[in-house]
């Protein structure tokens, strides 16, 4: 049955009581048997970014024009004409549709209505646009919109639906294409629409064009917010640092604007991120005469500087303001201090504030466990860290695919392949597909344990699902080959790397070095090391030495010290490398006697 035929006879049929009672004459007689799966689904280890259920959008309140279009529109012929149909009709199964993230089904019963020369309803379509841009499915969203355009009568709210969806694939010329598609019907962008454009526009680092639109917004003689301020003040810390945002906070205060803590929040991570400590505290300490209070939030952004910065009694009298000022710890406030525990090594001490936390009766979440995984792996500790894994999952906190990843590269380095690789197949069941750093722990993993065909399989799995490589996959494999003595083939896949926009880093050259080094050719070693010059990549220490190491290995011991001798004086190579090479190639003298380097002090 075709897709147009099925959906006839479910609109005639199932949904026949509530629109179509008189149909009941011609389907009472009928049985509909229905073919249900009886598989069984088992409970799996699910990804935090996992959901059961489709989000939908709600009704919204404000009002909309009721201008009735005189267009008609000429039957399709890829269509059904539901010529009985009323225009009421397809609106319920449309909203159905949409409130059921049907959304493909919502374009069929569109372009439905349309073959039947109704109206297209605004409410519905905007649905649809922001449906589809959540799905990714850009194109649908577009059709949606030329629909609109032609058979209805588009608002505000489609409008900046239609234009947040192109900004978020980074469409922003299309979107200014539709802000001036806006004019010609008469509508002029409202603050929203701007705001919309303006954070695209700092989002994607373009803060001068980000201003410019601010220009264009008072030229619109439409009034900037708090909101239209705040996105250009993060923007601004992050491109020209917290005096110039400073300077847009005081052009919110001159226009009789009140800040919120959203705002607040933004100008104190400024200053914490440049490490203006005693400028960020006076700044929570004047709130009280704004007539705003911090919050858990001002404190938590105060509380995570200090302790990156291992200033714990600060934190400390910090967390003794917070209590006298009645200010609750939340979740972020644990994990942070959790974090920094592990970070220095205090283990036993952040699993202790987790219990604390647990009976405060707050749930962690993937950021509170993370750092405790990673701590936990880090001093090979694996069973506690795979317990802790278990213990998010029996607690619903379902593990992401960081924590996956750190559990895999924990078992790989402790010899615990094939352990790794059951965890592996079992990411895509549990709502947490691998990502690129899975791939290439394991891929890395196995390749040194021999089993290449393996290896081999998952890079085809993983270029087959879409998966692009990195720059650490580039440098694991020529690292393989070059452990295997395939010098030749890392040497060619250096080349691709760079054919496809990959620059190789000095560790990616460094890797062929030492290939080429171990396998005595000290004359592409030197020619790879031009290579590196030419492509505009710095060698480093690192480089040198290999090189003087590659030709000392080879036998010219004499001439390695001699090569060694001169990288030093220039400053090339500390005076350590230096002890460490010629304990490494001792220079015998005429009279059968070793000869140490002379090292400058």
């Amino acid at each position: 049955m075709r897709t147009e035929e099925l959906l006839y006879y479910l609109m005639t049929t199932i949904f026949c009581a509530e629109f179509f009672p008189q149909v009941l004459i011609f389907t009472q007689n009928k049985k509909l048997s229905i073919a249900k799966s009886h598989h069984q689904n088992p409970r799996v280890f699910r990804c935090s970014s996992y959901s059961e259920s489709k989000n939908t959008s709600n009704y919204r309140s404000p009002q909309r024009g009721n201008k009735v279009i005189s267009t008609h529109r000429p039957p399709n012929p890829h269509l059904p004409f539901y010529k009985d149909f009323k225009e009421t009709h397809f609106t319920k199964l449309l909203h159905r549709s949409c409130k059921a993230g049907n959304y493909d089904e919502g374009l069929y019963l569109l372009e439905c209505m349309m073959n039947s020369g109704h109206k297209a309803d605004v409410i519905l379509c905007t649905k649809l646009i922001k449906g589809f841009f959540n799905s990714k499915s850009v194109d649908k969203a577009v059709k949606v919109m030329d629909i609109l355009e032609r058979y209805g009568e588009p608002d505000i709210f489609a409008y900046n639906a239609y234009i947040s969806g192109l900004c978020k694939v980074n469409r922003i010329d299309s979107a200014n294409g539709v802000l001036s598609r806006m004019r010609t019907r008469g509508f002029s962008p409202d603050i929203v629409t701007y705001n919309i454009l303006i954070g695209s526009l700092c989002n994607r680092g373009k803060l001068d064009l980000a201003l410019e639109m601010l220009d264009q917004l008072m030229d619109d003689r439409c009034l900037p917010t708090v909101i239209t301020y705040t996105i250009l003040i993060e923007a601004t810390i992050l491109e020209g640092g917290i005096g110039e945002a400073m300077k847009l906070f005081d052009e919110i205060l001159s226009r009789g604007l009140k800040p919120d803590m959203y705002t607040y929040n933004t100008v104190i991570r400024g200053m914490c991120r440049e490490g203006l400590m005693d400028e960020a505290f006076d700044f929570v300490r004047s709130l009280t005469s704004r007539n705003c209070k911090p919050d858990v939030i001002s404190y938590n952004i105060l509380l995570r500087a200090l302790l990156n910065q291992g200033k714990w009694d600060d934190g400390a009298e910090l967390i003794s303001e917070m209590f006298s000022n009645r200010c609750e710890f939340n979740v972020v406030t644990y994990s942070i201090m959790i974090s920094a525990l592990c970070r220095e090594g205090q283990l036993d001490e952040a699993i202790n504030l987790l219990k604390i936390m647990i009976d405060e009766g707050l749930t962690p979440d993937t950021y509170t466990f993370d750092p405790l995984i990673s701590a936990l792996c880090r001093e090979g500790r694996l069973d506690l860290a795979i317990a802790f894994l278990d213990y998010m999952i029996s607690s619903g906190c379902f593990p992401d695919i960081v924590n996956y990843n750190t559990i895999l590269s924990a078992l790989c380095k402790n010899g615990k392949s094939e352990e790794a690789m059951e965890v592996f197949n079992k990411l895509d069941e549990s709502g947490c597909p691998p990502d690129v750093s899975t791939y290439n722990t394991m891929v890395s993993a196995l390749w040194n344990n021999g089993d290449r065909i393996r290896a081999y399989r998952l890079l085809s799995d993983m270029f087959t699902k879409g998966i692009s490589p990195d720059g650490i996959t580039y440098n694991s494999l020529i690292s393989c080959l070059c452990r295997e003595g395939m010098v030749d083939g890392a040497i060619e896949l250096l080349g691709d790397m760079r054919k496809i926009g990959f620059l190789p880093t000095v560790v990616t050259y460094n890797i062929v070095l030492l290939g080429l080094c171990k396998a005595h050719r000290i004359g592409d070693a030197v020619l790879m090391l031009e290579e590196m010059v030419e492509k505009g990549c710095r060698p480093n220490e690192t480089s040198y030495v290999l090189l003087v190491e590659g030709i000392g290995f080879a036998g010219w011991r004499v001439e390695a010290m001699e090569l060694a001798n001169t990288l030093c004086e220039r400053g090339v190579i500390s005076n350590q490398s230096l002890r460490r090479l010629d304990r490494t190639f001792p220079v015998v003298d005429v009279y059968g006697s070793f000869v140490q380097t002379e090292i400058k002090s």
